[in-house]
């Protein structure tokens, strides 16, 4: 498990059409807030080193910013930013070939496609935070960053309208601060100890099975604690029990 805090500075702004519109007559930007939208996920093994694999994630994020243009009041404006990023991790190994079926009611019982144990990587992440935005003309400030070609179908519907490549000659840069923790995760066999059902072979002493209650009584040891304070006192070891603690001294 990875556990990640990674500042992303100086990623692309992908406006909308409605956006760029107003990025064209904008002074300058700040920033607002961001959402991640989608994360693709890919785990592939490494060649030279058993047990260990690749997680390749690609986050798209819908950003916010404040456009400032000729009027004092900012004017919102929303676009994509993509985020590549590639840990390594241990998921041990498995050769397993596993087949199973899925029961449908009122059909027929389909046999699911051969799969092998490999591991799953999960990826949780919460919404980045947005810590810096700036625009910048092209040609000052990387003008050879390349484009991305493939944006998946789901992304492109959580926006109000079609996403542009931008400006060549002006480009909005912004910079997240994104908290993630990726993991591997495999199916993995139990050994549980099972034992065979027994019938008690000796009877209950002192008529415990018996219907008197006071006989009942006479079996129950005396709880002399009860009546005698301890000689020592456990201090609690938890926050809990330590705030009771503290307070029954005072």
């Amino acid at each position: 498990m990875s556990s990640d805090k990674d500042c992303i500075e100086d990623l692309r702004f992908y406006p909308t059409m409605a956006s760029q519109e107003i990025l064209c007559r904008s002074q300058s930007v700040k920033g607002g807030k961001a959402e991640l939208l989608y994360t693709y996920i890919d785990v592939e093994p490494v060649v030279f080193n058993r047990g260990f694999y690749t997680v390749d994630m690609r986050y798209f994020y819908r950003v916010t910013l404040n456009a400032y243009c000729s009027c004092p009041r900012p004017v919102e404006i929303e676009g994509l930013c993509v985020f590549d990023k590639r840990v390594i991790l241990f998921g041990s190994e498995g050769n397993a070939k596993i087949f199973s079926s899925q029961v449908r009611i009122d059909a027929l019982d389909r046999q699911m496609i051969e799969r092998s144990n490999l591991p799953i990587a999960v990826v949780e992440a919460v919404d980045p935070i947005v810590l810096d935005a700036k625009l910048v003309d092209c040609c000052q400030n990387r003008c050879c960053d390349c484009d991305i070609c493939e944006i998946p179908s789901c992304v492109c519907q959580c926006f109000a309208s079609e996403l542009t490549m931008g400006d060549d000659s002006r480009r909005v840069f912004v910079t997240l601060g994104q908290f993630s923790i990726i993991r591997l995760e495999r199916d993995s066999q139990l050994l549980i100890p099972v034992y065979d059902y027994c019938l008690p072979d000796k009877e209950c002493p002192g008529g415990c099975g018996s219907d008197d209650p006071c006989q009942l009584f006479q079996n129950i040891a005396f709880p002399v604690e009860e009546f005698f304070p301890p000689n020592t006192l456990e201090i609690p070891g938890d926050y809990e029990g330590a705030k009771q603690f503290c307070s029954c001294r005072k």
